[in-house]
């Protein structure tokens, strides 16, 4: 497994590296850049999230009907794995805590909520992506508190816990989802 690069110095120190915003050279500089940004959706100059939801949805229609329950829940856990890593050290090498560019959250957390909602039409899955994103993008009480639990203070280097952080809230807003959801077929 890769090292992360040297701890960079706290940004109001005189040696800080400034956040920087990624590149299609970038993003092909490291192999954990094209995972962390969605295989370039993370690029998009607007709502990358989205973008990045957008694909994974997309991604699901593809390959859902040719994998089974037990093959979901390996590729859900390669990808968290590899999301996990892919996380942190393009987060590192951003010098940024979150980045919005790193989308690969929202691609993990879309597929888990397709996933536990299949069988759903196109209706269905369109209410589960604005629900997604209204949970990810606006951050309401649980997500908002998942988000600052593993945030770093401004200048601290980026680590696996800030990496895991990048997945968590997602994974909250993925939860909170399932639950609207859950509640809708109920009633």
């Amino acid at each position: 497994m890769d090292t992360l690069p040297p701890v960079a110095p706290p940004m109001d120190s005189p040696g800080a590296i400034a956040p920087r915003r990624p590149t299609l050279r970038f993003m092909f500089s490291h192999p954990a850049h094209p995972i962390a940004l969605g295989f370039g959706c993370g690029l998009s100059p607007a709502a990358p999230g989205t973008v990045g939801t957008l694909w994974a949805w997309v991604v699901f229609v593809l390959f859902q009907p040719d994998l089974g329950d037990g093959a979901w829940a390996l590729v859900m856990l390669g990808a968290l794995a590899a999301g996990w890593w892919a996380c942190t050290v393009t987060a590192r090498h951003l010098a940024s805590a979150d980045p919005g560019a790193i989308v690969w959250d929202e691609v993990i957390a879309f597929w888990l909520v397709l996933w536990l909602v299949t069988p759903a039409g196109g209706w269905e899955q369109f209410a589960a992506f604005v629900l997604f994103r209204y949970f990810d993008a606006a951050k309401p009480g649980p997500v908002a508190w998942a988000d600052k639990l593993f945030k770093g203070r401004r200048g601290q280097a980026v680590g696996w816990a800030q990496g895991l952080g990048i997945v968590f809230d997602d994974l909250v807003a993925a939860l909170c989802t399932l639950l609207v959801i859950a509640l809708w077929r109920w009633l």
